[in-house]
């Protein structure tokens, strides 16, 4: 995956974002998760050993809140970001790029995904019509019709299933969801459905 900062870019940034308003350490991971339209969300190992260097070099200071610590930035803090406000706009430009490209990338993960699912229905679905015995035209069409629909039934809810564990398991281990990546799984759920339905028109006539 294309990495988001470059080195040494997030501690310029964690100062810009403090020169807007002082923050507590989830309000600054939730701050660049918003900025990279969710495509980045750091951890607190990530964020808060920079916020102590930085607290260190004497760029920030931070006051307890409750069981909040809150950190504000300094005015060595704030001459720091006037001084790089070349950089800070390029790391800007750079974190547009970024964002993009795991958008891009996203993308065409679940595009290849929904490809080799395509692939492999159709290549199970030839595999069994060329392995299925001669009809008996003494059955009942409408009894295999009801055993397709619980094999159809099955394999549906199967892909179901696996769809909404793997969704699951990524939110949960804090992995972004781009609204990009729904809608693309969307229009690809909706072409497959638009395929079955002309399928099953082909059946009729």
């Amino acid at each position: 995956m294309t990495p988001v900062f470059s080195h040494g870019d997030l501690r310029l940034y964690l100062l810009s974002l403090l020169d807007e308003q002082p923050r507590h350490g989830y309000d600054l991971i939730q701050a660049l998760s918003d900025r990279t339209g969710g495509t980045y969300t750091p951890s607190a190992g990530t964020i808060y050993p920079r916020l102590a260097k930085l607290e260190e070099e004497g760029l920030v200071t931070k006051t307890v809140d409750g069981r909040k610590t809150v950190y504000a930035i300094s005015d060595a803090g704030r001459a720091e970001v006037a001084a790089r406000s070349a950089d800070l706009e390029g790391i800007e430009e750079g974190l547009a790029d970024s964002v993009r490209l795991i958008a891009d990338e996203v993308r065409g993960s679940v595009r290849e995904a929904m490809k080799s699912l395509r692939a492999d229905l159709a290549s199970a679905a030839h595999d069994e019509r060329a392995s299925a015995p001669p009809r008996d035209r003494s059955d009942d069409p409408r009894v295999r019709s009801r055993q397709q629909l619980q094999r159809a039934d099955a394999a549906v809810n199967a892909f179901r299933g696996q769809l909404r564990a793997d969704l699951h398991t990524h939110v949960a281990r804090g992995g972004a969801l781009p609204a990009s990546l729904v809608d693309d799984l969307t229009r690809a759920l909706d072409a497959a459905s638009r395929d079955l339905t002309r399928a099953l028109r082909v059946t009729d006539s």
